[in-house]
């Protein structure tokens, strides 16, 4: 399978293709090992995911350039991913030292007198992660950590359009002295998921992706542990206490940086702008300034932020939503057009809230802007969604912040920044359309084990 750059489809590399036998074996050696890697010691996991988080800090710049090759993501973002990479290993390394039970009390009532409990955690068995081209190092870090974290065999399915980050961590992974058979990466069409996803040996599945093929995966595998981290349409409030230049000029930076950067394929990108009648006027017309002044192009350039779509049929779904949005009454305040797998950073107001661009979720460099009078009126169209995964809310008033963090159906706020804001150990997923279960180290080996109680007769206590 030839792996091509979507900036301007040169070949980066070829990658071989499992067959059927190479797939059965991989799910055969997961299933095999389980026992013998849930066996393994603290300390050998932990040495297993320290060693791969010193190698990509060792390789940071060939790591990043990997991921230009293959994602067209910017190089100063992707150094800016495989240095992530680097610390979501160091973290699951960490946590897989401090990841232990609980001793409970049982006689607190006289028929349980002399009984104890301890209670762990055990995994449920092998995981398919099944990763995204946006990130195609750090999600796929994001699925094989944790697991490795808690003991349970992985195998990897990573996006047909970036094979060559999730085969670079195997490779990394191979130097270490796991059990063989305890990672996999199957670099398999997208075709061969449906029965990997039925394959009872793989009671586990870890899903970043779509909303339609993430809940099409939990309704198909009804009796499977089913983790979802899906899309959005992340907004971003402005109130009007944010409104000194210092303020403004920094809302506007981390807005326009963040619903554009790497071409808006995040799924915490921004994409709806909710802005107080009292600064709206001066914030949109700094905002335009900023979209229109966002470096564009080449994405081995280390200025370029916004750099090319995946594909460019992507690109085109984009500029269609982007017309659609305009036939419907909306205008463009900056940006609109399309060149190739490039998209202009986009910025739309007057926009009709039944269109794509403002209910589904766009993955591309394409934002609106609406006033609002308030926090109420900026939380009923946050919520306003089938969506809910991170908001951004700029403000300083302390009630405002607790308000948005109690009323905001999402799964994260962040106060002073763009809702892209994310720390890998952080709990990072969403509610609603948005996904099922939470990232981050110590949550995902949470969602990826169950509690075994163990009960002790006869102590004395």
């Amino acid at each position: 399978m030839e792996v091509r750059h979507p900036g301007d489809n040169s070949l980066v590399g070829t990658v071989s293709v499992p067959d059927a036998a190479a797939v059965e074996r991989a799910l055969d050696a997961a299933w095999q090992v389980r026992r013998t890697a849930q066996a393994t010691t603290a300390a050998q996991r932990a040495a297993a995911l320290t060693h791969v988080s010193r190698r990509l800090e060792e390789r940071v710049d060939e790591v990043a350039a990997l991921i230009t090759a293959e994602n067209g993501k910017p190089i100063t973002w992707a150094r800016a991913e495989a240095t992530r990479a680097a610390s979501t290993f160091r973290w699951a390394a960490e946590e897989a030292r401090r990841f232990n039970g609980e001793f409970q009390r049982l006689d607190t009532e006289a028929n349980t007198a002399g009984r104890a409990a301890i209670i762990r955690r055990f995994p449920y068995g092998p995981v398919l992660g099944i990763s995204p081209f946006n990130f195609p190092v750090n999600l796929v870090a994001h699925k094989i950590a944790p697991a490795l974290a808690v003991g349970a065999p992985i195998i990897i399915k990573p996006a047909p359009a970036t094979p060559l980050g999730s085969l670079l961590l195997g490779e990394l992974l191979a130097e270490t002295d796991l059990p063989a058979g305890m990672f996999s990466v199957l670099p398999v069409g997208n075709e061969v998921a449906p029965a990997l996803v039925a394959d009872p040996r793989l009671p586990v599945i870890s899903f970043t992706g779509s909303e339609t093929v993430g809940f099409t995966i939990k309704r198909d595998v009804p009796t499977k542990h089913v983790i979802l981290e899906l899309g959005g349409n992340a907004a971003a409030i402005v109130l009007a206490d944010y409104s000194s230049p210092k303020d403004l000029e920094w809302a506007v930076q981390r807005i326009a940086m963040f619903g554009n950067s790497q071409a808006g394929q995040t799924c915490v990108s921004v994409q709806r702008v909710f802005v107080a009648d009292e600064i709206a006027d001066e914030f949109t017309s700094l905002l335009v300034h900023e979209i229109a002044n966002l470096p564009s192009g080449s994405p081995w350039d280390p200025a370029t932020v916004v750099g090319p779509m995946i594909h460019e049929p992507a690109a085109i779904r984009v500029e269609e939503w982007i017309s659609e949005a305009v036939e419907a009454g909306a205008t463009v305040l900056a940006g609109g057009r399309r060149t190739g797998t490039f998209v202009d950073a986009t910025l739309l107001v007057d926009v009709d809230p039944r269109v794509r661009v403002a209910c589904e979720e766009v993955f591309g460099p394409v934002m609106s802007i609406q006033r609002i009078s308030g926090l109420e009126e900026g939380i009923a169209l946050v919520n306003d969604s089938r969506f809910g995964l991170q908001t951004g809310v700029f403000t300083h008033d302390l009630t405002s912040i607790f308000r948005a963090h109690r009323e905001l159906e999402v799964g994260g706020v962040i106060i002073g920044d763009a809702p892209t804001f994310r720390a890998d150990q952080m709990p990072y997923g969403g509610i609603k359309s948005s996904g099922v279960g939470r990232e981050g180290l110590r949550f995902a080996m949470q969602d990826l084990t169950y509690d075994k109680v163990l009960v002790l007769t006869g102590i004395d206590l």
